[in-house]
This record gives C-alpha cells, structure tokens and sequence, in this order.
C-alpha cells in the first residue's frame, strides 16, 4: 500500500504537471492560431484514438496483470504485437484520409491525418519497461520523462505556430512528441532492451485476455471520443475548436482520475485481496472526493475561468465547460472500481461496463444534439453517465468492491453543488445554443 501510495503520488504529480504545460501550451497557441484549427485538430485526434482504441489488444493491462508479467519472452512477445500494430495503425490512417476528409467535408484532413498517424508508428516501439515500471509501481523516473517529452512536444507547436500560424504546427509537435518519449525511454529507462520474439504460449495468453479488451476498447473509443465524432457533423468547426476548449477543462478532473485508477489501481486490488481493505476505502474516498471537488469548481467558475484565461473568441467556452463538468460528476464517483474486474482477470464484465456506457453515451448524444442541439447533446450526456453507473455497480458487486455509502454520499454531494452551479450561470447554459 505504501508502493501504491507513493506510485499514485507520482501519477498526480505526472498528471497535474502535464495538464500544467498542456494549459500553458493552450493558452499560448488559442492567441497564434484560430478556432478552426483546435476544431480540425479535433477531428484528427479522433481518427488517430479511435484507431489506437480499435486495435487495442490489452498489452498493458496483460503485463500488468499476469504472472509471466515480468518474464523477458513474453515481454517481447507483446512488443512485436505492439510494434506490428502501430505500422498497421498508420496504413489504416493513410487509407481513411480520404473518406474522412469527405464525410467531415475537410480537405485539409487528407493532408494532416497520414502525418499525425506517424505517431503510432513510433508508439509502437515504446519499451514494454514502460509497462514494468507500472506493474511495480516504480513511477517516479517514468513520470519525469514523460513530462520531457511533452515539453519537446509543446515547443515544437509553439514555434511552428508563431512562424507559420497553421494547425501543421500541431500536427507535428504531436509527431515530434512521440520520437522524443520513444528517444528518452529508450535512454533513460532501466531495464532490458525488447527484441523481436513470438512466443506461442506468450501470443496465446495475451490474445486470451486482450479479446475482451480489444472488444472494451472499442466502445471506450465512442465513450471518450464519440461525443466530438458526432459534434463534428453538426458544429461548424469553429464551433467544435470551441467546445474542445471546453472539453479540454472540463475533462481535467476525469483524466486524472482515469491515469490513477489505470495505472495504480490493477496492482492494488490485486496485493490488497478484496474491496474491505481499510486503506483501500480511505484511498477511494479520497480520490473520489478530490476528483469531485475539481468538477465542482469547474462548474462554479468555469466561465469566469474561460474570461480570464482566452480571449471572446472563446468566451461560449464557459458555459460548454459548466455542463460538461455536470454531466462527468456520476462518472468519477465510480472510477475506481472497473479495475477490480481487469485485476482479477475477469475482462467480460470489464467489456460489457465499457460497452453498455458507450452505447447509452453515443445514443443519448445523438438523440440529444438532433432534438436540441448542443445543450440537448450535453443533457444526454449526463443522462448516460448516471445510467452506465448502474451496469459498474454490477460489476463492483461482482467483485466485492461496491461501497454504496461512498456512491451515495458523493451523488447527493454533486446533486447539490450542480443544482447551484446551474442556478449561477443559467443564463448562459441558455445561450449555448447559438453555438449550433
């Protein structure tokens, strides 16, 4: 617990220091460059997550979890399916340019989307002792180069931004970004170098577990990703570059929360055998408490924040930003107990949870944005967030993990500090339908 402690520690150090230089970054690059280019980037980051999440074998959870975990055959097993995978992932890309670019009615997608693909081939050969010094816990170097590599990253865009003022810019830094993680890993990192290597066995355990994965990951793809993937064919793309500003704040509470149970919690529920541990629960009320109270603080000055940070070109921002920290409370309250199925091995529950949330995710946006727009798109949002909580308490049960008093007390938290929330700013949740 000690290990997990310290290990989540760095995660949030890691996690706020990223969203640190990201907000920086952002801040920078929304006055060099225009809307349209965050919008268009959005739709690039759409097709490049959703052909990673598509793909998704399960390898980091694999490693994680597995007793072969830290055995050098398997381990390189894994990074040929990973290093295979990521110049498969790039022909992919190149071949939807086209496509994409026509369904959205955006040429300049033919163009960005086969270079920003780029990425996921030098992803593919990212060390599996990335994945090692998750499985024990050992974050504290890892942190400090991924942190590095994002400042390269970032710089990059700035200056191509300042020189240029083209969403090229973005599109290369996010390139630039991967070389310099693959670069400083590779480096920095301890432990043995990967080779190529097809183990049999190693292939067969990992495709075993990783099915209900790639099947999870899937879904997870239209749960993270579907809302901008809809939005893109109803907002114009200035519209989209704003609502991804929104987006962008809001999301920070969740992502955080999301990197901590991702990488922290499979180890902990697997050394502390069982959801009663005394530890286990104080670590989850504080999380849970912490992420909550960030989205509270969103959605009570969230467009103050947006006035004081961007210029007006952004100021719709605000109120986008107030009903998406909303609609994102019911999912933090239950965030840390999906892993408990993933740390048992036990990855149908896992895709089913992941499957049943971006199912209501997808269809109550959609259905949301075609009867009232944007805020109609925000409202079944929310609406989905609460219902998917109800398949995750399935799952906790399953697993002896589900502390009602913990969901109950931060509902009726986030019921009353929402309700006031939208009391402060109702009338510029109104508004937000000009934004269509």
């Amino acid at each position: 617990m000690a290990r997990a402690l310290r290990s989540t520690s760095w995660i949030i150090l890691g996690y706020g220091g990223s969203q640190a230089i990201r907000l920086a970054s952002n801040l920078i690059l929304t006055r060099l460059l225009f809307p349209e280019a965050f919008g268009l980037m959005a739709l690039i980051q759409v097709v490049i997550v959703g052909l990673t999440l598509f793909s998704d074998v399960g390898i980091a959870p694999s490693i994680a979890q597995s007793k072969r975990g830290d055995d050098p055959d398997f381990l390189n097993t894994a990074w040929t399916i990973q290093a295979i995978r990521g110049a498969c992932l790039w022909l992919a890309a190149s071949a939807m340019a086209w496509p994409v670019a026509a369904f959205y009615d955006e040429p300049l997608l033919l163009t960005y989307l086969p270079i920003a693909a780029l990425s996921l081939v030098v992803a593919g050969f990212n060390p599996t002792r990335i994945e090692t010094a998750h499985r024990h816990l050992q974050m504290g170097r890892l942190t400090l180069l991924d942190l590095t590599s994002q400042v390269i990253g970032i710089a990059v865009m700035i200056l191509g931004a300042a020189l240029y003022q083209s969403v090229a810019a973005l599109v290369i830094g996010g390139v630039v970004g991967a070389v310099a993680k693959l670069a400083l890993t590779h480096a920095f990192l301890p432990g043995p170098s990967n080779r190529f290597r097809w183990e049999r066995p190693a292939v067969r355990e990992l495709v075993h577990f990783g099915k209900w994965i790639f099947l999870s990951t899937m879904f997870w793809f239209f749960a993270s990703q579907g809302d901008k993937a809809i939005l893109g064919k109803f907002l114009s793309l200035e519209g989209l570059g704003i609502y991804n500003i929104g987006y962008f704040l809001a999301s920070f509470p969740l992502l955080l929360g999301q990197n901590v149970t991702g990488r922290a919690m499979i180890p902990i529920y697997r050394e502390a055998g069982g959801g009663d541990h005394p530890k286990l629960k104080r670590m989850r009320y504080g999380l849970s408490g912490g992420l909550l109270a960030l989205l509270v603080v969103m959605a009570l000055a969230g467009p103050w924040l947006v006035s004081v940070l961007y210029d007006p070109r952004y100021l719709q921002s605000g109120a986008i930003l107030v009903m998406l920290a909303l609609a994102l409370m019911p999912q933090v309250i239950g965030m840390t107990y999906d892993q408990a199925a993933l740390a048992a091995g036990d990855s149908r529950r896992f895709f089913i949870s992941s499957a049943s949330r971006a199912s209501l995710q997808v269809g109550l946006l959609l259905a949301g944005v075609i009867a009232a727009g944007l805020p109609g798109a925000l409202i079944g949002l929310g609406a989905a967030m609460v219902l998917s909580h109800l398949v995750l308490i399935w799952l906790a049960r399953a697993h002896g993990v589900w502390d009602a008093r913990h969901d109950l007390t931060f509902a009726l938290l986030g019921l009353a500090l929402g309700a006031l929330a939208l009391w402060l700013h109702w009338d510029r949740v109104l508004g937000l339908s000009a934004t269509v």
